[in-house]
């Protein structure tokens, strides 16, 4: 088994079910725990501004009880920005917000308002969490990474996982070289780079043949996928798929 790959599984959507009925099941604690005994290497949580799954509370438990790093994705707002440096997680991962779309559409504008994503940025690394930039798989993005000093960067792959689904063969094969030459070119100017949004077993098995890529960032399709299953096989699955 190959432990320089990493995976990391988001448990939003168990939070989705929590949500609504309301109460305590299905435990936010009890999936982590679940994930990281079947061998992830990190729990991720999006805690969005209008709360829709994951909440407050769920991080600070959530940072209470795990040995393994917690990621915590988040837009870069002065609410979100104090509530990340009181909970100290391992990784934060800079995304965009939209409160109307149903989840994230892609990847950060890294242009807009630079000195403030600098700023920000440098303060989180100041309190030891590494930072990681959501961002769609072009150059462009990698270059303005360079300038804002970012730890990681993690490469929205929704696009890639659409098109394969759709079984367009040329148009995959364009989009997983332009993911591949993205991440060689960032992997030289010393990012740690992680991939994510929209992944499957068979997404995951491609993209894993980019050696660059060491972390993938995998939820919606492994909590589905855990309502046949179960939730330990699913990720066991995907630890074999990436660590293999």
């Amino acid at each position: 088994m190959n432990t320089s790959y990493r995976l990391g599984v988001n448990i939003d959507h168990v939070a989705t079910i929590r949500n609504a009925r309301g109460g305590m099941h299905p435990s936010i604690k009890k999936a982590a725990l679940e994930c990281i005994e079947a061998g992830a290497d990190s729990i991720t949580v999006h805690l969005r501004e209008d709360q829709r799954h994951i909440k407050p509370s769920d991080v600070v438990e959530l940072k209470k009880i795990l040995k393994k790093p917690l990621n915590l994705e988040m837009a870069l707002t002065r609410k979100m920005i104090n509530f990340a440096i009181k909970i100290r997680p391992a990784f934060v991962c800079i995304v965009p917000e939209n409160r109307k779309e149903l989840t994230t559409e892609g990847g950060l504008n890294l242009f807009n308002n630079f000195k403030y994503l600098k700023k920000n940025i440098q303060k989180l690394q100041s309190y030891n969490i590494k930072v990681s930039l959501f961002i769609d798989p072009n150059l462009k993005n990698i270059k303005q990474a360079i300038k804002l000093n970012a730890n990681n960067i993690e490469l929205h792959t929704g696009t890639y996982c659409k098109i394969l689904e759709k079984s367009n063969k040329k148009k995959a094969l364009y989009e997983f070289n332009k993911i591949k030459k993205v991440a060689k070119f960032a992997t030289k100017n010393n990012f740690g780079i992680h991939c994510g949004h929209g992944l499957n077993y068979l997404s995951a098995k491609n993209l894993k043949k980019i050696k660059e890529i060491k972390e993938f960032n995998i939820g919606h399709f492994i909590i589905s996928d855990s309502i046949f299953y179960g939730l330990k096989p699913v990720v066991e699955k995907f630890i074999k798929i990436i660590k293999n």
